[in-house]
């Protein structure tokens, strides 16, 4: 789904989502299964391949990869359950990402989203709300973001955010 106005709104395919917790002494562990690293700071990213993580806690981080690469995953995971304890949790069915776009993306996110966004670092994300709403919001590049929104929600923040994106659209002239 695009939108009209100068943020472009679109709707990603799906993807493999997990939430894993783990013990700071079992990191190492779980990066190797990851097959990538597990960043240490909040809000701080990592990726090699369709994997990529991102960092929401001391002990927890998102991860992403392809949906073809979902089992191949959880098998590595399982593989070190006994050495290495953690949850892998699978959110996939949980969250969809809309990758926002556009000159006044932050001007667009800042209509729903307390925090001020232009304060986060390209390759950061961030917990926060938009609206009422839980997300996670990942800058990926200097006028684009991905936030990850609960599906159960996703109608919502998208009419709020075709809204916002319409006015701003009036507004530029």
């Amino acid at each position: 789904m695009t939108s009209e106005g100068p943020v472009r709104l679109t709707l990603l395919p799906e993807a493999a989502r997990f939430s894993l917790r783990v013990r700071q002494s079992d990191i190492a562990a779980a990066a190797r299964a990851f097959g990538a690293a597990l960043p240490a700071r909040i809000g701080q990213t990592a990726s090699a391949g369709p994997r990529s993580s991102l960092c929401l806690g001391p002990d927890e981080w998102v991860l992403h990869t392809s949906t073809d690469d979902a089992e191949a995953l959880q098998q590595a995971f399982a593989a070190i359950a006994g050495a290495a304890p953690h949850s892998l949790t699978d959110i996939s069915d949980r969250d969809r990402s809309i990758l926002l776009s556009g000159p006044l993306v932050e001007d667009l996110l800042s209509t729903g989203c307390p925090r001020d966004v232009s304060s986060i670092p390209l390759g950061a994300g961030v917990r926060t709300v938009f609206d009422t709403v839980q997300v996670v919001l990942i800058r990926d590049g200097v006028t684009d973001f991905r936030l990850e929104v609960a599906r159960s929600y996703l109608p919502h923040v998208m009419a709020l955010l075709a809204m916002a994106n319409l006015e701003l659209a009036v507004a530029a002239g």
